[in-house]
């Protein structure tokens, strides 16, 4: 199986693999069944013996389920591990209830994840989105503290605004900005990316298939109990026009002998060497096609053929990366 190349996160951050692997749907999302713990343990080592040390989860997925998974299969391979943890939001039965980023909270959430993932410091650690709850300050000064600690190495922030990246990098240096990016939702690229870049913050990008949409096996109209009914961008005439674009990708994958998926994904990497792809995964079966992806190169005419076709913009109705 393909092996990974590593990358520098951020301009003064420690390596990491270039694809990160994002182990959140491996527990229960949304309410939705848990997936079979068994080849969800086999997918994170698999993952780890192909060169993929950046491991992303979140002390809120499943309700701690995914810190105690990411646990167990690193469990004896520390060393070869990155593991980032999103703290902050709170859910009950299953749903969002709301953001908790007090002080005291923060230094309650660590200990938890700490015992959960049976580790002893957490590499990269960041709030899963700011709010005005609680001054940037209060939350990134705690993190600096939990760093001085020894609890944290590195600090994260996720699905914040240029501005606040910038106060928050002005409290504490920020290693990496985890944020949703991919040829359907490009409304970074205005400030958002370039405020990173000029701060030396690498990027962790998720959501290259713009939750799906970009796989190619998506149809109109969507059956009634699908989540994506939610949002404008899956709704009746949106959704015919955005598949229509969607086409361009299929041809074009065809054409390099490769999936829409793949594409989506390969794009994401092409965008900079300061940028990961962190791609979901829940079965073994999916890694070498996202290893793959990787190393797919566009030709000029192809990707001005993606950057037209996806224009900022181009994709029609709103999604939850569009708050």
């Amino acid at each position: 199986m393909t092996t990974i190349s590593q990358i520098k996160l951020g301009k003064e951050g420690p390596l990491v693999s270039k694809l990160g692997l994002g182990c959140m749907r491996m527990s229960s999302v949304w309410g939705s069944p848990t997936p079979d713990e068994t080849e969800s343990l086999a997918t994170i080592q698999l993952a780890l013996d192909s060169g993929i040390n950046f491991l992303n989860t979140g002390d809120f997925y499943g309700s701690g389920h995914n810190e105690i998974l990411v646990g167990k299969a690193i469990k004896g391979r520390r060393d070869e591990a990155f593991i980032s943890v999103k703290f902050g939001a709170i859910f009950y039965n299953g749903q969002w209830i709301g953001l908790d980023l007090r002080p005291i909270a923060i230094k309650n959430f660590i200990n938890y994840s700490l015992v959960r993932l049976g580790i002893d410091t957490i590499d990269l650690y960041q709030p899963c989105r700011l709010d005005d709850s609680v001054p940037v300050e209060d939350v990134i000064g705690t993190v600096a503290d939990l760093i001085k600690e020894g609890k944290v190495r590195h600090l994260g922030v996720s699905e914040i605004t240029a501005d606040q990246l910038r106060k928050a990098h002005s409290v504490y240096p920020v290693t990496a900005l985890e944020i949703g990016y991919s040829l359907a939702d490009r409304q970074i690229e205005s400030d958002l990316l370039p405020t990173a870049k000029e701060l030396g913050i690498g990027v962790v990008a998720f959501a290259n298939t713009a939750e799906g949409l970009l796989t190619g096996t998506m149809n109109a109209p969507l059956p009634a109990d699908d989540y994506h009914n939610h949002f404008s961008r899956f709704q009746g005439e949106n959704l015919l026009k955005n598949l229509e674009k969607v086409e361009v990708l299929k041809q074009l994958a065809q054409d390099k002998g490769c999936t829409p998926t793949q594409l989506a994904i390969a794009w994401v990497n092409a965008q900079g060497e300061s940028i990961m792809p962190l791609v979901s995964m829940s079965r073994r079966s999916r890694l070498p096609e996202n290893l793959a992806a990787m190393s797919i190169d566009f030709t000029p005419e192809e990707m001005h053929t993606l950057n037209t076709t996806f224009a900022p913009g181009a994709i029609l109705g709103s999604t939850y990366l569009q708050r």
